[in-house]
C-alpha cells in the first residue's frame, strides 16, 4: 500500500534484517539500504573468503553506515564464514563438556576476532537452550549440555568473550527449545513443561545472559502453554514483554529467528508475522529469504506501515524498536572504533589467558583422559591451536577391554564407514570433510563409504587386513544407525565406532565420542587414533 509518511517508512526498514542472494550486494539491498533498511543477514552463500567477507560487509556499509550485519557463527556444526572447510572451533556441547568457563571464553573471542575483522555487527550466538530432551532434533549438541547451571555458566562466558572482541552477542532461542521434538524449520514445537519446570530449567540460562550483558536476545517459534497457550513465543506479548522485558529485565534487541519458517509460516503470511512480532516486543525482524528484485522486503515494510495506519501497530512501539537497532548499531561503532584506537576495551589488555587446566576425561567404563591433563599449554594458545585443545579436552575415548588402548589405534589406513552423515549443504563435495578427510591427511590410503538412508545396506565388511571406523551422529535418536552399527561390529568386532553427536551406549573395541561435529573435531580425533598430538 502507499506509505504516506517517510519518516513511518523509515522506521519499518529500520526494524527488517534480510537475507539475500550473491557474494556481492544486489542493487535492491543497496537500494533499500539507502532507504533505511535497518539490518542484513549474511548465509553461508553469501561468503566465500575473508577478503571477499569483508568486502562485502563494507559494501553494506556504504550504503548504510549504521546497517546491523548479522550472521550465524555458533561455531562447531552451525558455521557460515568456515562453511566451506568446517569450523576452526568445536561447538557448545564439546565446550560443555569440558565445562573450562575461561577456555570456552577464549574460543569466544577467537570467533569474535574472526567477525570483527569482516567488520560483522551482530552474532546469533551463543545457543543458550538446556537439551533436555535428548531426541530435540534440532538443538542437541549445539547446547552447552542438559544441567541448567553449566548451560548458564558456559552462555556467560561465551557472550564474555565475544563482546570483548567488539561483536555483539545473540542468546537464543527464548524462552528455550531444548524440550521440544518438533524442528521449528519445519512445524511449530510445543514445550510441553509447567511452570515451574521452566523456571528451574530453561529460563535461568537466559536470566544469567541478560545479567552478563548480552546485547540481543533471539524469541523462538515455540508454544509455550505454561506461558502462553494461544500464540508462539514470537508473537506473544506475555512472553517477549512480560516476561522477558518486565519480569526478566532485557533491555537490548530482540530479534525473531527466521521468519520463513514452518514454525510461523503455516500460520501467518509474512507481513502478519511481522506486525505482530513487532507488538509482541520483537525490534527486529528476520528473513533468511527474500525475493531476488527484494519485493518480499518491500512487502514487509509496507505490512508494518499499513498497520501503524489502522491502528494494530502503536507507531511509539514502533520507534522504540528501530530506536534499539540504531542503539545496537551504535554500540558496535564504538567497538570499531576502540579497536582502531586500539583500546583496551575491545581487545585483551589485562587479560590472562593462563595455562589450561587438568580434566577428569570422564564418560563410561575405561574412559580414556585425552585431555592431556596437567600439560602446561601455550598461553597465548589461539586460533587453530586453542580450537585443537577444546576439541582434545571434550572427547571421550572407552574400549571394550576397559582400559585405555595403546596409542597409536590406528598405524594403516582404514575404512571409514559414515552413517547417516550430517554435512552443510555449502561444503564442496569434492572437498574432503569429517572423519575420512582428517584421516586420509594422516594415513595416504585411507577409504570410506557413506550410508545414508534407513533402507540401505551396509557395504563388505569382511577382514581384509583394513581397520574399519564407523561413524555415526546421534546414533541414540536413530533406532536404523544403531542397528548398523550393532550390526557392523558383529561382523568385525575390531571396529573402531566414533560418535560426532550425542553419545550413547558405548561399542566396538574402541568408541570415540568427539561431541560434536567441527574440522578441528574430526582432527583431533583422528590425531589421537593414529598417535599424534
Amino acid at each position: 500500500m502507499p506509505h504516506h509518511s517517510p519518516t513511518l517508512a523509515r522506521l519499518a526498514m529500520t526494524v527488517l534484517q534480510p537475507g539475500f542472494d550473491g557474494t556481492a550486494p544486489p542493487d535492491w539491498l543497496r537500494r533499500a539500504l539507502g532507504e533505511g533498511l535497518g539490518g542484513a543477514v549474511l548465509f553461508a552463500r553469501n561468503l566465500t573468503d575473508p577478503a571477499q567477507t569483508a568486502g562485502l560487509v563494507a559494501g553494506l556499509r556504504r550504503e548504510n553506515p549504521a546497517v546491523v550485519v548479522a550472521v550465524d557463527e555458533e561455531g562447531g556444526a552451525v558455521t557460515r564464514l568456515e562453511a566451506r572447510t568446517g569450523s576452526s572451533w568445536p561447538g557448545n556441547l564439546a565446550l560443555g563438556v569440558a565445562d573450562d568457563a575461561g577456555r570456552t571464553e577464549r574460543v569466544a573471542r577467537e570467533i569474535g576476532r574472526l567477525l570483527a575483522a569482516a567488520d560483522i555487527t551482530l552474532d546469533y550466538a551463543p545457543v543458550v537452550d538446556v537439551n533436555a530432551n535428548p531426541a530435540n532434533p534440532v538443538i542437541g549438541i549445539r547446547s552447552f549440555g542438559p544441567d541448567p547451571e553449566l548451560v548458564a555458566r558456559q552462555s556467560v562466558a561465551w557472550i564474555t568473550g565475544l563482546q570483548s572482541a567488539g561483536v555483539a552477542a545473540c542468546a537464543k532461542h527464548f524462552p528455550g527449545h531444548g524440550d521440544t521434538v518438533t524442528d521449528s524449520h519445519h512445524a511449530l514445537p510445543t514445550v510441553h513443561a509447567s511452570l515451574e519446570l521452566l523456571r528451574e530449567r530453561d529460563l535461568p540460562p537466559f536470566q544469567a545472559a541478560v545479567k552478563a550483558g548480552v546485547r540481543a536476545v533471539m524469541c523462538g517459534h515455540l508454544l509455550v502453554p505454561a506461558l502462553d497457550p494461544g500464540n508462539p513465543a514470537t508473537l506473544s506479548r506475555r512472553v517477549l514483554t512480560g516476561l522477558l522485558r518486565e519480569e526478566m529485565g532485557f533491555d537490548g534487541l530482540l530479534v525473531t529467528d527466521a521468519i520463513e519458517m514452518g514454525a510461523v509460516a503455516a500460520l501467518h503470511p509474512p507481513g502478519e508475522i511481522a506486525v505482530r512480532a513487532l507488538a509482541a516486543g520483537v525490534d527486529a525482524i528476520c528473513v533468511g529469504v527474500s525475493s531476488p528484485g527484494g519485493e518480499s522486503v518491500y512487502a514487509l515494510r509496507d505490512a508494518i506501515v499499513e498497520a501503524v495506519h489502522d491502528g494494530r501497530l502503536p507507531e511509539e512501539r514502533l520507534a522504540e524498536a528501530a530506536a534499539r537497532v540504531l542503539a545496537l548499531a551504535g554500540w558496535h561503532a564504538e567497538q570499531a572504533a576502540a579497536r582502531t584506537r586500539g583500546a583496551d576495551g575491545a581487545g585483551d589488555a589485562g587479560r590472562a589467558y593462563g595455562t589450561e587446566g587438568a580434566l577428569d576425561a570422564g564418560g563410561p567404563r575405561g574412559a580414556a583422559d585425552v585431555s592431556d591433563a596437567g600439560e602446561a599449554r601455550d598461553p597465548r594458545a589461539e586460533g587453530e591451536e586453542l580450537g585443537m585443545v577444546a576439541a582434545r579436552a571434550a572427547m571421550r575415548v572407552v574400549t571394550a577391554a576397559g582400559a585405555a588402548p595403546a596409542r597409536p589405534v590406528l598405524s594403516r589406513p582404514p575404512l571409514v564407514l559414515d552413517i547417516a552423515p550430517r554435512l552443510n549443504l555449502a561444503i564442496d563435495p569434492a572437498t574432503p570433510t569429517g572423519l575420512v578427510g582428517a584421516l586420509t591427511e594422516l594415513l595416504p590410503g585411507t577409504s570410506g563409504h557413506t550410508v545414508a538412508g534407513e533402507t540401505a545396506e551396509l557395504p563388505d565388511l569382511s577382514d581384509d587386513g583394513r581397520p574399519l571406523v564407523l561413524v555415526a551422529h546421534d546414533a541414540p535418536r536413530h533406532a536404523w544407525v544403531r542397528d548398523l552399527l550393532a550390526r557392523a561390529v558383529r561382523r568385525r568386532p575390531d571396529a573402531i565406532v566414533i560418535e560426532t553427536g550425542l553419545p550413547g551406549e558405548p561399542i566396538g573395541a574402541v568408541y570415540v565420542a568427539t561431541h560434536g561435529i567441527s574440522r578441528v573435531s574430526a582432527r583431533a580425533a583422528a590425531l589421537w587414533l593414529t598417535g599424534g598430538q
